[in-house]
């Protein structure tokens, strides 16, 4: 699967604000395609994903990139993230809902989050996910970062319907 080119943009957005030591991590990160673009933007990538064979390659892929990250294979309802952490964390394709809560809290103060998924409208264009476990309502993700400082959000039907978000955790 091929890199989304909103979390392309943006991430080279984030990366240009320049500071060192950033940390980002990488939600569900599969076998590593936003990982490597985050350690080549000069983050301290983390990646993390529930399938042991997609974190093996996705570090076998940064190695060969020459693009380190650190990788973890865990079920995140079992095993938390660390809070106030990440100064960008970013999630692609994918949705769990009772993760909402952790995500915002590791993302450090005044850190990014990106986050894109498909919506229910996916289910007219006959491919993707199905069960509306896997499919945002209208307006949803929204909401769950109403808290947070939104820098852009949509939802598009086409050519995949999905919903974005670039929201920002405030400083205080």
């Amino acid at each position: 699967m091929s890199s989304s080119p909103f979390i392309v943009e943006w991430i080279a957005r984030v990366a240009a604000d320049g500071a060192a030591n950033r940390r980002a991590l990488d939600v569900a990160m599969g076998r590593g395609r936003h990982a490597v673009l985050l350690a080549r933007a000069g983050f301290l990538t983390y990646g993390v994903d529930l399938a042991f064979d997609a974190v093996r390659d996705a570090m076998t892929t940064a190695r060969a990139a020459a693009a380190p990250i650190a990788g973890w294979c865990a079920d995140l309802t079992q095993h938390p993230l660390p809070t106030s952490r990440f100064d960008l964390v970013i999630v692609s394709r994918y949705l769990q809902r009772d993760l909402f809560p952790a995500l915002r809290a590791a993302c450090a103060p005044g850190g990014v989050v990106l986050y894109e998924t498909f919506t229910t409208g996916q289910r007219a264009l006959g491919t993707g996910p199905k069960s509306p476990d896997h499919l945002l309502e209208p307006g949803e993700l929204r909401l769950h970062f109403e808290d947070f400082e939104v820098q852009f959000y949509e939802e598009v039907s086409a050519p995949e319907a999905v919903a974005r978000i670039v929201a920002r955790r405030p400083s205080v």
